[in-house]
Order: C-alpha cells, then sequence, then structure tokens
C-alpha cells in the first residue's frame, strides 16, 4: 500500500491513517503487556513523549523503534507487520523510506557525496536532468513524483532552523556540468544562496588531495532527538540503515576527518564563485 505522507510547516509529517493504525496498536499491545508509555520508552531506548507521538500517529517510528516495541510487547510479530503497511512518500525509493523519516525529525544531519549533488541542495533542472537520464527510463507521472518528493525534503532545510546540517561536497561535482552550462550556473548560485543559512555548513573536498578519508563512497549521519546516531550508505540499487553505535562510530571518525581535509567554509565559497566566473 502506497499513502501519502504530508509534511507540515514544522517540518513533522502529518498523521496519516496507517500511522495512527500503527499507533493505537502499539497502545493495545503495551496496554496489554501491563506498560506505561514511560517504560515502554525505556525499553526501547526512547523517552515517553516519544513514544506518546508514535502511539497518536504523529510520529513515524523508526527501525530501531519497531523492533524495540516489539520484543517489548511480547515478540508476536504483530508490531513488524504493521510497520510494513505504514505510509511513505510518493517518488522515494522503498530503500529510502527509513531514512527520510529520520530525516524529519533529526537534529543534526551530516553528508559526504562524491556521485551527485545531494537530494536536499539540488536545483529543480539539475534534478530533472538526473530523472530524465535515468535508466531504466522514468515515464512523465514518475519524474514529477520524484520532483514533488526531492522538494517537499528541501524545505527541512528552513524548515528545522534549530537542525544542523553540514555537507561535504567533491570539487568534480560542479566541474563535471551535469546538465550543461546553464543548469551549472543556476546550481553554484544556489548552493552559494543555501550556504548562508545559519544551520547550514558547506565545504569543497578539492580534487587535488593527498589522502581523503571518504574513498569508500558517499555517506549520511544525523542525530535524533534522543541523541541516537544513525548512518546510512547508498548504491547503486539499494542504501543501507546502520544503527550498529560501533559502525556508526567508524563513520563519524571518517567524517570528522573529511571535515578537516575539505576546504574551510569560506575557502569553500570562494571556490565556488571562481568556478561560477568561469562558466
Amino acid at each position: 500500500m502506497v499513502v501519502e505522507v504530508a509534511v507540515g510547516t514544522g517540518g513533522e509529517p502529518e498523521s496519516s491513517d496507517s500511522m495512527r493504525t500503527f499507533g493505537a496498536m502499539v497502545q493495545a499491545l503495551r496496554e496489554h503487556a501491563g506498560l506505561s508509555r514511560e517504560e515502554l520508552g525505556e525499553r526501547v531506548g526512547y523517552s515517553k513523549h516519544t513514544v506518546a507521538s508514535v502511539e497518536l500517529g504523529r510520529r513515524m517510528p523508526d527501525a530501531a523503534f519497531v523492533e524495540g516495541a516489539e520484543e517489548a510487547t511480547g515478540n508476536t510479530g504483530a508490531v513488524r507487520r504493521a510497520a510494513a503497511h505504514l505510509a511513505r512518500q510518493p517518488g522515494l525509493a522503498a530503500w529510502f523510506r527509513q531514512w527520510a523519516g529520520l530525516e524529519r525529525v533529526a537534529i543534526t544531519l551530516y553528508t559526504y557525496e562524491c556521485r551527485l549533488i545531494p537530494g536536499l541542495l539540488q536545483t529543480e533542472t539539475y534534478a530533472r536532468t538526473l530523472f530524465t537520464n535515468q535508466l531504466p527510463p522514468l515515464d512523465d507521472e514518475q519524474v514529477e513524483a520524484q520532483w514533488a518528493a526531492r522538494a517537499e525534503r528541501q524545505q527541512l532545510l528552513r524548515e528545522r532552523p534549530n537542525t544542523a546540517f553540514a555537507f561535504v561536497l567533491e570539487e568534480h561535482l560542479f566541474r563535471r556540468r551535469t546538465g550543461g552550462v546553464e543548469v551549472t550556473r543556476g546550481l553554484i548560485d544556489h548552493m552559494l544562496g543555501i550556504a548562508e543559512l545559519r544551520n547550514v555548513e558547506m565545504q569543497v573536498m578539492p580534487t587535488a588531495r593527498e589522502t581523503h578519508a571518504g574513498l569508500d563512497g558517499p555517506m549520511q549521519l544525523l542525530e535524533t532527538p534522543e541523541n541516537r546516531w544513525f548512518g546510512y550508505c547508498e548504491g547503486q540499487r539499494g542504501g543501507l540503515l546502520i544503527s550498529d553505535a560501533k559502525e556508526v562510530s567508524v563513520l563519524q571518525r571518517r567524517y570528522a576527518s573529511m571535515r578537516s581535509q575539505a576546504l574551510t567554509p569560506e575557502d569553500s565559497m570562494s571556490l565556488l564563485q571562481r568556478m561560477r566566473g568561469e562558466l
């Protein structure tokens, strides 16, 4: 079942029928197990307020919550089965939907990208270039759905001013001129504008670099309001959500190293301005 999840003005997902149904079921199983919201929260590693938000259908549960609630309520399989029917946004790949749910509530979001400009930073012309050149080809409806989902995600940058966003991007992403000169000009102008936001830090990794901590590929890291950290890595046809603390720690160390290897935010903006002038 595919049901659209709208995003409200505060960046939180609005309730949907599937979220309310899931929440009511979790509440019923919790009460049957004789647990208060606070007690369930202690068992799954979240606050009682988060448990309440899930039960009232106001918050999309992540994988860790689903697994924790399943175990805490008796391992009947009901929570896992119900979670499979939770609503998601049209236009988002199935493997990405859990990460997208975490993005909506993150208080910290770090991104390193070496393949293409991240979705949160893309202009419409750049994104449509990617969509129209995708293989296998997309039809017009799929292209529109993908752009709508991406544009909605991008609202997070301005609708969550207390979330810290940081990006480390490879210089060659701008040198490649994906979509042509005009698309690249618009993209760089857009990036320079986004970089002025107080909650956004943007750095460029120079192409000429003797040491590089990100050679294993792109990565994302985020911190939830409960101060839990998750990682995400994506490849050709799938993505991997990482919750194991040791694995997340490895990604955190690599990202920290890349921040020191990349140009400073000020030098990065100067480089982008020079590239813009060369076009």
